[in-house]
Order: C-alpha cells, then sequence, then structure tokens
C-alpha cells in the first residue's frame, strides 16, 4: 500500500474519522470508473456571470453531475471551493444556495489555511443521486454582500460520494471564474473570466488534487484523507484551528 500523503490531511483524517468503518459502510453502493485515475462523475459549472456587484441580487450558475459508470451513484454531496486572488474574501460575503427541487439549500463555508473557503452541499441534505450514464443538473445561486471588496475569484468544485461515517472522492470540476465589482471601491485589474476547462498547464486549485493524479484514486490513505476534507464539512477545518491553538 502507497504511503498516506500529504501528511498533515493524513493525520487530520485520522483524528477525525474511527478506527473503523461502520458495517453498513461496506455494504453501500458505490460508483467506481474503469481506472484508478478517472473520476466516475462528470463534473462541469456552467452558465455563471461574469461579474457580480457586491450588494445585488444573485447570479444562477449551474453544476452538471454526469455518472459515466453502468452503476448509479447514490449519496453525492458537491463541495464549493472559492479562491480570491487578494485572499480578502471572508466566509460570510458569499451567499451560496442550491437548489434539490423547488427549494434552495444554505451552504456555509469555512476558511482553509490557505486562505480557501470551503462549503460543503450539506443543510441535512442526503445527497444527489445520478443514474448509470446519466446526468444531474444542479442548480446554484451565488449573491455577493455589499462590504465586499473588488476581487478576482475562481470557484471550483468537488463532489464526494458519503458511504456512512467514510466517503470517496469522485469528481472534480473545471474552474468558475467571476469578478466582484462595488462602486465603492476601486475595480482590481480584470482576470480571465467566465466559465470553461481547467487548462491542462494549470493545476488544480484543490492542494490534494495533484496527489491523488500521482497515485491514483483507488489509494486507500490518500481516498481516505481528501474524503475527510470535504465529507466532514467543516471538522477538518476546526482539526486545523485547534492544531495553531497548541
Amino acid at each position: 500500500m502507497r504511503p498516506c500523503t500529504p501528511v498533515s490531511l493524513c493525520l487530520a483524517a485520522a483524528a477525525l474519522l474511527p478506527a473503523a468503518p461502520p458495517a453498513h459502510a461496506a455494504d453501500a453502493p458505490t460508483c467506481a470508473a474503469p481506472d484508478a485515475r478517472r473520476f466516475p462523475l462528470t463534473t462541469r459549472i456552467h452558465g455563471g456571470p461574469d461579474t457580480y456587484e457586491a450588494g445585488g441580487g444573485y447570479g444562477i450558475w449551474y453544476l452538471d453531475l454526469t455518472n459515466t459508470t453502468t452503476r448509479t451513484c447514490g449519496n453525492i454531496h458537491p463541495v464549493v471551493v472559492l479562491v480570491d486572488d487578494r485572499h480578502e474574501l471572508t466566509p460570510s460575503q458569499p451567499h451560496l444556495e442550491f437548489y434539490d427541487g423547488p427549494h434552495p439549500h444554505p451552504v456555509q463555508f469555512e476558511t482553509t489555511d490557505e486562505d480557501e473557503l470551503v462549503g460543503p452541499f450539506d443543510d441535512g441534505f442526503p445527497g444527489f443521486t445520478v443514474g448509470p450514464r446519466q446526468t444531474v443538473t444542479v442548480k446554484i445561486r451565488l449573491a455577493i454582500t455589499s462590504d465586499a471588496a473588488p476581487n478576482q475569484v475562481t470557484a471550483d468544485a468537488a463532489v464526494v460520494q458519503r458511504r456512512g461515517d467514510d466517503g470517496d472522492w469522485v469528481g472534480q470540476s473545471n474552474d468558475y471564474a467571476f469578478r466582484i465589482h462595488n462602486d465603492a471601491s476601486p475595480t482590481p485589474s480584470p482576470a480571465i473570466s467566465g466559465t470553461g476547462s481547467t487548462p491542462p498547464s494549470r493545476a488544480p486549485r484543490l492542494p490534494f488534487a495533484d496527489e491523488l493524479a500521482r497515485t491514483g484514486l483507488g489509494t486507500p490513505g490518500v481516498a481516505l484523507a481528501a474524503a475527510a476534507v470535504l465529507v466532514t464539512g467543516g471538522a477538518l477545518l476546526l482539526a486545523r484551528r485547534q492544531r495553531r491553538r497548541r
């Protein structure tokens, strides 16, 4: 078995997850890609505006979850990661909601040590179910509060399949870049905006994506650590804060 890396994620995962998965977790249906280097869910962000006005209304965008396998993928929980160029965006400034049917569910953001904002699609939500070779399109809306400074932001979505207290990282989206505009402050220099696939030469925003790509998605330690980051929806962030206080 390959060693679990990066070490910081593995230590946090060991502290957060039980010593052994619950008995029912091993029996839960899973979706698996044809090989260990591919995600079973192709994930794509599209349709979002290029600019958000601070204090303005919601912008609408969509997240496609496409099941490339012949098995049903259930208990699917996307996680949105926001990275801003100025490292000034706070968890209270983006108001993000996702839809499961007609009603929106709020997403609560937490800040990581790398000044990323991480928001799991949770709120008591049981998760999406994506049938074999099917696509589920999730409607998302985002607004920015009036106290947000002009900024450049990139959104990504990671996707986790929960299995009891365990889980697997099963998808990662393209980048969605947008500007925050505020009439009360100067606007920063424009950056690449709109949606599209992540350029091949650009490293994914999620810090553990490269490690999974190198070692294969089936590597137990790495997959466990990645799932712990996303499945716990903020518990890892709390553990990091506790370590800093020591």
